[in-house]
């Protein structure tokens, strides 16, 4: 059961929607007597006119959470909404995007501004930023104010209020209101049958996924051998994220989207994470991942990283590495953003392409292998490896420049741990050391006389056929096994 409460400052400030059992004035929230234990979870939507500090809304706010309610907007989010030097850097990355609904040219007008409703707007072309700046900061009723100058941008983001609303707009909210409380607080499942409940971070029309539809259905159902609800989540899902006690990240996890927010969530919200943040920024960005190699003397191709404008740099580039050299963007995955290229014209073509959407580009040695070592790590441990073959024809694993019905990806190969290369297993555990101690899958070329990584992924692949072809449901039992573990952990007040 769930427990939904809405408060506003005074009641006539719902006197134009229908009476409601769940509407309560502030002063009588707060005078609410303060329960020895709830069996049922309270969820509470503060509406009061201002949360000045110390005013009666803010208030509102910090006994919920004193209560332990949930509540929206959330004391963290009040604070920051009132801070505009920590929102401003929150929403730098929204002002890039804005520029794309809002063109320079052709509108006269320079400031506008947008209410919006539990992240919902009338503007279609502002629904998704819009939608991006409620993930942020949670709050009822958002003032978005824009100007330009020479762009758009977010001038500023309020907390807005119940009372000034126009006819239109009350219908606009309630509209809003509604949905969000039957998608948050619809009939919660039977928790008593679990331990904990897990969310799995998953989207169903991602072309390349970390895990298939069978592999999915393997971690459901090995969740519910070891008591714990393992429930699919999509990127839609993030303000349901606080009803779970961890967050299973099986999306590809990029630092700009919302795989990352929500690792940033889970995190403040206390809960056990798998990809957590540190390791996604770690993992995430390929040059990141070679300084930090680099600086724990771990072996890795020669590797040189390129300046967007440091031509010298470019033209030097085959003296120091020779030829063939493959180009990588960042944050490139599945083998996308990887060029190789022959000569001089081909390495300053390619780079200047690669340069349009990154300031910084990885450079390697090339190194010829009929597969790459995957090592499966977790939490210190190595627990599959595999043998990924080159594609048919091609120099990598996944061809993306194949023709339709030509083989993609090359073939695998899954041996236990035991009967991989001690060097390559080593190796693999001393580079997830600096990371952390997360799920991984550690990229290593071997060749005659030497073994290197590649790299390290944060979020690796475990398809079912694959990965688990040797471990089988073993594999799905030790991942879920392992948050087990670290929950037991958290709820006996034990670091990890």
């Amino acid at each position: 059961m769930s427990r939904l409460y809405i408060v506003v400052e005074k009641a006539s400030d719902w006197g134009s929607f229908y009476p409601s059992d769940n509407v309560i004035t502030a002063v009588d929230y707060l005078k609410q007597p303060i329960a020895d234990s709830e069996e049922e979870r309270t969820q509470v939507i503060n509406l009061c006119r201002s949360y000045k500090y110390l005013g009666l809304g803010y208030y509102v706010s910090l006994l919920a959470e004193a209560r332990g309610h949930r509540v929206i907007p959330s004391v963290r989010t009040i604070n920051d909404l009132r801070r505009r030097s920590i929102y401003g850097l929150d929403i730098e990355d929204l002002n890039q995007k804005l520029t794309r609904f809002l063109p320079a040219e052709g509108r006269d007008t320079t400031e506008f501004g947008l209410l919006v409703y539990f992240g919902t707007t009338n503007y279609a072309p502002l629904a998704d930023l819009t939608r991006q700046v409620f993930d942020i900061f949670p709050c009822p009723i958002l003032k978005l104010e824009f100007g330009r100058q020479k762009v758009w941008q977010i001038s500023a983001i309020k907390p807005g209020a119940l009372h000034p609303l126009t006819d239109s707009q009350e219908d606009a909210f309630a509209q809003a209101l509604d949905a969000f409380s039957k998608k948050l607080w619809r009939t919660r499942r039977q928790r008593k049958k679990y331990r904990y409940d897990i969310a799995m971070l998953a989207d169903p029309n991602e072309a390349m996924p970390p895990s298939n539809k069978r592999a999915l259905k393997a971690f459901i159902e090995s969740g519910k051998e070891l008591g714990i609800e393992v429930d699919p989540v999509t990127r839609n899902d993030y303000q349901r994220l606080a009803e779970y006690d961890g967050l299973f990240i099986r999306e590809t996890t990029v630092l700009d989207n919302h795989t990352y927010r929500f690792a940033i969530k889970a995190e403040k919200e206390d809960m056990v994470v798998i990809d957590d943040p540190t390791s996604i920024l770690r993992c995430t960005n390929k040059i990141y991942l070679a300084d930090l190699l680099k600086s724990r003397k771990l072996p890795t191709p020669k590797t040189e990283i390129l300046f967007r404008d440091d031509a010298k740099r470019l033209a030097e580039l085959p003296d120091r590495l020779g030829f063939p050299i493959v180009l990588k963007i960042p944050d490139g995955s599945f083998s996308r953003g990887i060029v190789k290229v022959e000569d001089a014209a081909s390495l300053k073509r390619e780079a200047e392409l690669l340069f349009q959407s990154t300031s910084l580009v990885i450079a390697q040695e090339f190194l010829y292998t009929a597969f790459d070592w995957r090592v499966g790590v977790l939490d210190g441990e190595a627990l599959y490896a595999c043998q990924y073959f080159m594609s048919r024809g091609h120099w990598q694993i996944y061809n993306h420049g194949a023709d339709k019905g030509r083989e993609r990806s090359g073939g695998f190969k899954t041996l236990p741990v035991r009967e991989a290369p001690s060097d390559v297993i080593k190796l693999a555990l001393r580079a997830t050391a600096p990371i952390g101690n997360s799920l991984y899958g550690v990229d290593i070329k071997q060749t005659k006389d030497r073994a290197v990584i590649i790299e390290v992924n944060d979020n690796p692949s475990i398809d079912a056929g694959v990965e688990d072809a040797y471990l089988g449901e073993d594999l799905y039992r030790r991942i879920m096994n392992e948050f087990v573990r670290r929950l037991e952990r958290k709820r006996l007040g034990i670091a990890d």
